[in-house]
């Protein structure tokens, strides 16, 4: 296995910049496991999925975790990136070498809010200490922070006013995440209410995405790249809903390859979700046999990326190369903002 085998070309004219409006008049590319692709719009989805069917979805919420400090006269530029409790923070600092342990860090913009550096971690991330009050670190992010957008999403003067709403999910609720659960960007209450008329149920997951995901896989062998760790929960509601709709013979339909992570890693070998509560680095290749989910909904992903090796993990390589292909001959759009598809698991051992 080497990294190259997952790169493939993207004009760049494909990556979308906004989300579609309404968010469920996104395209979906519909990808089974043999035969032709099926090209529909998300709010077909009732019409995809069967009564018993579950979605998991994520309810995690991004905070404007992008913070601009200063050290003296040196300016910083902070991405908090995971919790630690009792006020740290596991962070990734531009300008990481102008900080040592013991420095103080200012928030431009909070002038009551300041992290103390811990320890250097290396490789550009730092772990920051900002005392014992959460309620004040929130309040600070709220007047000082930035929604912390990905990277292709180009906003020169920084993110624009609707970014704060177009990046949240109709779904979050539990604040920590760096960056969205894109897939399910796409939902809508209307959309919602067409699912639940069709019989489709809903259980809720909660995993905190962090910066990592937007890495690149610098190394020509995929296995010796490393993933950050996230924190994630399945409650023991959500284990007993994913088995009961498992009892009942509905498929269990992953909304989103964070969803997906954390319910492997919940998983047992027999494949039933146990109750999870801590960090994972669960990092999916070809060649994991999947235990949980029979469908997965997902966005279009980077080239080399932790993601797309995720998804050609699910539904094939050479089947998900195939239908990059045609979504890229369709123009779909790619990326946070962009479109979407639903993915069958591959049929193969």
């Amino acid at each position: 296995m080497r990294t190259a085998d997952f790169d493939f070309a993207l004009p760049e004219r494909l990556i979308a910049q906004a989300p579609a409006r309404p968010r469920d008049s996104a395209r979906l590319l519909v990808v089974p496991p043999r035969g032709p692709f099926g090209d529909r719009i998300v709010r077909d989805l009732p019409a995809l999925l069967a009564p018993g069917d579950l979605l998991v979805v994520n309810d995690t919420r991004v905070i404007p975790a992008r913070l601009r400090g200063r050290r003296g006269a040196a300016r910083v530029e902070l991405l908090l990136n995971r919790a630690e409790g009792g006020g740290l923070w596991h962070a990734l600092v531009r300008n990481a070498r102008r900080l040592r342990p013991g420095d103080l860090v200012a928030i431009e913009g909070a002038p009551d809010c300041a992290a103390r550096v811990v320890e250097r971690l290396g490789e550009g991330a730092v772990r920051l200490d900002f005392g014992p009050d959460p309620a004040a670190l929130a309040a600070a992010l709220e007047r000082a922070g930035e929604v912390p957008l990905p990277p292709y999403i180009q906003r020169p003067d920084g993110p624009r006013p609707e970014d704060a709403a177009d990046y949240q999910t109709v779904f979050a609720r539990v604040p920590g995440a760096v960056a969205a659960p894109t897939a399910s960007l796409h939902f809508t209450e209307a959309l919602l209410a067409a699912l639940e008329a069709r019989g489709v149920r809903r259980a809720t997951v909660t995993l905190h995405v962090g910066a990592g995901t937007f890495l690149p896989v610098r190394t020509e062998d995929p296995r010796a790249h490393r993933l950050h760790a996230e924190w994630g929960e399945v409650t023991a509601e959500a284990a007993e809903t994913i088995a009961a709709a498992r009892r009942a013979g509905g498929r269990i339909v992953a909304v989103g390859t964070t969803a997906l992570r954390l319910l492997e890693t919940a998983a047992a070998e027999s494949g039933a979700v146990r109750p999870f509560r801590g960090l994972t680095d669960l990092y999916l290749l070809p060649g994991h046999r999947f235990r949980t989910a029979d469908l997965l909904l997902t966005n279009f992903h980077l080239p080399r990326s932790t993601l797309f090796m995720l998804v050609c993990a699910f539904a094939g390589t050479e089947r998900m190369r195939a239908a990059y292909a045609h979504a890229i001959a369709r123009e779909y759009r790619f990326y946070s903002y962009g479109d979407a598809t639903l993915l069958h698991r591959s049929e193969a051992p």
